[in-house]
């Protein structure tokens, strides 16, 4: 029987259904229409003063040191690639891990073919860990990088960051945390965190729109960073290089106003609640989830065996059934909507032996799901399971 309810468990695609706020906060600055820092006109002025107000209330949330460390960006990518382009140099080494999602791993292979950036990637265990060992031992003396996921977009496990910064700096390396399954997921407070750069997007677990990003840096990084792109910020401009001062060294054009303010109407819904009572709410589902599915013969699920190491990312196969298939089956027959395939991270699916079956199906709880959500969805694989 198709469900009349959609039953949306993609939420490290994106998140669905965003906070009532975001959609008002976008409709009212179209009312407005104004753009940020290219004008003194009132309309001007108040986009700026939202735009401001969305970076100061993003480094309250992570714990950055000053609201000038929040640079706005157009996706975690964008964030990933400034990061990676600005800092590597011929013959730099890096060190990063078999998890990584293609954000990271096409730009270093991009680097490595075009300018020699030399890169080791760790590997991973059974469920999709790694090992702060094994980023020591693969240290170099030119190791200038060491770029790591916080959480696994494949198996949700959330990686020992804190340790692997450690070891990173004592080596005199930076340290990038891509943090796109964790940033809103997770309490993360900067200032006690060996972290150099965190990268995520706006649209994932801070629940803003699509087309929104941002990066941290840490105090003098800037000074080691290159500016990725070039042109207009409404100041300076009688100069015909781009600003040294944060954030308009890293943000040349207009910055994506819409976005800006529906990710700030978010990041206030998140301090609202709180990110640790949103996270536990989430903590309590994929328990659930795994409660039932391991109820199921048929199913194998992947990943740490417990939350206390995990966000609400489960990906699954179910004997018998192609990864896409399954995903086809779930949305036809019961609308539960979630993703099939290699989810850009194909180490991680070669880590976990699941590469050459085509991936996993991932199911990915957010702030908005219920109880009843995952009761539908573990009643359906049961259903499925039991007719095959």
């Amino acid at each position: 029987m198709t469900s009349p309810r959609r039953i949306y468990l993609d939420n490290a695609a994106t998140s669905f259904p965003k906070p009532a706020s975001v959609a008002q906060a976008i409709v009212e600055h179209f009312r407005c229409g104004a753009p940020a820092g290219r004008g003194s006109y009132a309309e001007a002025v108040e986009s700026s003063a939202r735009v401001a107000n969305c970076r100061h209330r993003a480094a309250g949330l992570l714990g950055a040191e000053s609201r000038e460390r929040i640079l706005f960006t157009f996706n975690g990518t964008d964030s990933l690639n400034i990061a990676l382009h600005g800092l590597l140099n011929a013959g730099d080494h890096v060190v990063t891990s078999v998890l990584e999602h293609n954000s990271v791993l096409r730009p270093l292979r991009e680097l490595q073919c075009r300018c020699e950036v030399e890169v080791t990637q760790v590997p991973a265990d059974r469920f999709g860990c790694v090992a702060p060992d094994d980023f020591r031992r693969a240290l170099r003396p030119t190791t200038r990088l060491v770029a790591l996921v916080h959480a696994s977009n494949v198996s949700g496990a959330i990686q020992p960051v804190a340790e692997i910064g450690r070891i990173a700096h004592d080596a005199g390396a930076l340290f990038l945390v891509d943090a796109a399954q964790t940033a809103g997921h997770v309490p993360i407070n900067l200032r006690e965190f060996p972290i150099d750069l965190l990268a995520c997007s706006g649209h994932k677990g801070l629940l803003g729109p699509l087309g929104t990003g941002l990066l941290y840096l840490h105090p003098g990084v800037e000074q080691r960073l290159r500016s990725f792109r070039q042109g207009g910020t409404g100041t300076q401009s009688e100069d015909d290089r781009q600003p040294d001062s944060l954030p308009d060294k890293f943000e040349a054009g207009n910055l994506n106003v819409p976005g800006l303010v529906g990710l700030e109407a978010s990041v206030a819904f998140l301090q609202e609640r709180g990110v640790a009572t949103l996270a536990e709410h989430v903590r309590q589902l994929t328990q659930q989830l795994l409660d039932g599915l391991a109820e199921i013969p048929a199913v194998r699920v992947f990943g740490p065996p417990t939350t206390h190491n995990r966000v609400g990312v489960v990906s699954i196969s179910v004997r018998d059934y192609d990864p896409q298939e399954l995903a086809a089956i779930l949305e036809q027959g019961w609308r539960i909507q979630a993703r099939a395939g290699l989810h850009c991270a194909p180490g991680a699916h070669r880590s976990l032996g699941t590469l050459a079956s085509g991936g996993t199906v991932r199911f990915s709880v957010g702030q908005f799901n219920t109880r009843d959500d995952i009761d539908a969805a573990v009643r359906a694989l049961r259903e499925i399971t039991s007719a095959s």
